[in-house]
């Protein structure tokens, strides 16, 4: 049986703490992730989506609650600590490709090296191969500008591997791209996970893309209020089990 790799036992986020305006965004989430796993994450704009990957990404932390990634308590984890864990564990893709402009795609895809410490020859022998292995080979001296959308989300999804992390958290990875394009990049992400087994969790309002991920667990105004196991077939179609 895998083990899990995310545990979230009664996470609340709040803002604007001691002030009339306090808001609770998370209202007591409770969520696990196995190894391997392929699992989105669905809400209409304002359910808490946005605030949930940041805590699951160690970008912010839980106002109260516990968070386990890969074994390791989260919430107690600060500074050059945790920007190492996050840079290790974790691969972030995001609808807008957050992509450095005036850097060639090999030079983007190499960032995280350079931030965990890599030879300047390794990071670039690896860069090459992710780019390689994302269809980007040809591409790789091309400034972000250069590129089109499509063409920059594989860039990022390289750069999300770079570090060889346990998983890969992809934000509306889709949403700035045509029907086609997205169609190249989710079959990136199935590949990711069938090949190299790695964990992805897709955050995403579609239920079209929700509907090809192992597990859906759907959330609303702070709280998950669904949640559905999806089973694939020999063609590699998935479908709801009953």
């Amino acid at each position: 049986m895998k083990q899990n790799i995310i545990e979230m036992k009664d996470i609340i986020k709040k803002f604007y703490i001691g002030t009339p305006n306090e808001l609770t965004i998370l209202k007591g989430m409770s969520l696990h992730v196995a190894e391997g796993e392929f699992v989105s994450i669905v809400g209409a704009s304002g359910s808490g989506k946005s605030t949930l990957m940041n805590i699951i990404g160690a970008l912010d932390h839980p106002t109260q609650g516990e968070y386990i990634l890969g074994g390791e308590n989260m919430n107690d984890m600060k500074g050059n600590t945790l920007s190492d864990t996050r840079n290790r564990k974790i691969g972030f893709v995001f609808q807008t490709f957050n992509l450095i402009p005036r850097t060639s795609a090999l030079k983007n895809v190499e960032l995280p090296m350079l931030y965990g410490g890599m030879s300047s020859r390794e990071r670039t022998r690896r860069a090459k191969e992710l780019l390689e292995m994302v269809g980007m080979g040809d591409r790789m001296k091309h400034l972000p500008s250069e590129l089109s959308g499509g063409q920059k989300q594989r860039v990022a999804i390289a750069r999300a591997m770079a570090m060889e992390p346990d998983i890969i958290l992809a934000d509306e990875p889709t949403g700035a791209l045509d029907t086609e394009t997205g169609r190249l990049v989710m079959d990136l992400f199935h590949k990711l996970n069938r090949e190299k087994g790695k964990t992805i969790i897709l955050i995403t309002h579609n239920p079209e893309l929700a509907a090809e991920t192992s597990r859906v667990i759907t959330i609303s105004d702070g709280l998950i209020i669904g949640e559905k196991q999806n089973n694939e077939d020999e063609g590699g179609i998935r479908h709801e089990s009953a």
